[in-house]
């Protein structure tokens, strides 16, 4: 895989956020930077007076980009692309070749382009590589990686990525696993079951096996377990990941269905992004159907 990042580049907070971001991890890992600029323009005609003015008005936003990085990073070589088309399949695309993209959290709300058409949720869904979704503000003493776990292949990978983010900066990580127990009119129509019991001692081992062999592999790595017995695991993970340097989760879970590619944990997450937050795209799972 090539030894590059992409950075999406739109003008807001958020993408002058990711490439700060991008550019200090192509710095300590010797990568280099590609800036990809996509303008949407599906609807113009090509004699569209104004085509030409918004192609240049792109051009100069990643030349602005271009000039920031090398002010901020002198060392990363960076290189600028302006694409057309919607910009998760302009990511897309540069993700085949890519070591990871990165991408700002959007900074808006609801009807300005927020939440509900969130375009970090489009290219983490569409991206061939892992995606990092990086909020406007990020906190400079934010310190340990924080990494949701449920047992499911994805999370495996996860949390494989994660312990090599916390082991290579003298981080601290946190593996998280959160359930939330079943109602008691469930419990209680069920004599005897023990459902909730059941349900914990299972989880136990199921974190606990997600973290078997991170010491033998990472001697010098602290691995802390946290199971959250009665929390949605999304709400669970933001909330932990609060003053962490990393969030790292699968794009799907054990819960999936299939014909889904990003999973309804890594969805709410993404809408509510707590600090730098990876989701791993490591290599493709075969689900069954």
């Amino acid at each position: 895989m090539s030894k590059r990042i992409v950075v999406g580049i739109n003008g807001s907070a958020g993408s002058e956020a990711s490439l700060t971001w991008a550019l200090q991890r192509a710095a300590r890992q010797k990568l280099s930077i590609v800036a990809v600029h996509a303008v949407d323009d599906r609807w113009m005609s090509p004699d569209f007076q104004y085509h030409e003015l918004i192609r240049e008005a792109g051009m100069e936003l990643l030349q602005k980009a271009q000039a920031s990085a090398n002010a901020q990073a002198p060392g990363v070589e960076v290189e600028i692309q302006l694409r057309h088309g919607s910009a998760g399949s302009a990511l897309r695309e540069a993700s085949k070749e890519a070591w990871m993209v990165v991408v700002g959290a959007h900074d808006r709300h609801w009807l300005d382009g927020g939440p509900m058409t969130d375009r970090a949720l489009q290219i983490v869904s569409a991206s061939d590589s892992p995606v990092a979704v990086i909020p406007p503000a990020v906190g400079a003493g934010n310190k340990g990686v924080v990494v949701g776990v449920d047992g499911s292949e994805e999370s495996l990978q996860a949390v494989s990525l994660a312990a090599a983010e916390a082991d290579r900066e003298g981080d601290e990580l946190t593996v998280v696993l959160a359930f939330r127990s079943p109602a008691r009119w469930v419990e209680n129509a069920m004599p005897s079951s023990g459902l909730a019991e059941t349900i914990l001692e299972e989880d136990r081992i199921v974190l606990a096996e997600s973290v078997a062999g991170l010491t033998d592999k990472y001697p010098d790595l602290v691995v802390n377990q946290r199971l959250e017995t009665d929390t949605e695991p999304a709400k669970a993970l933001v909330d932990i990941a609060g003053e962490a340097r990393l969030l790292v989760i699968g794009s799907r879970g054990r819960g999936g269905f299939s014909r889904l590619v990003l999973g309804s944990t890594a969805h709410a997450v993404l809408l509510n992004v707590p600090c730098p937050t990876i989701v791993t795209r490591v290599h493709k799972i075969k689900h069954e159907a």
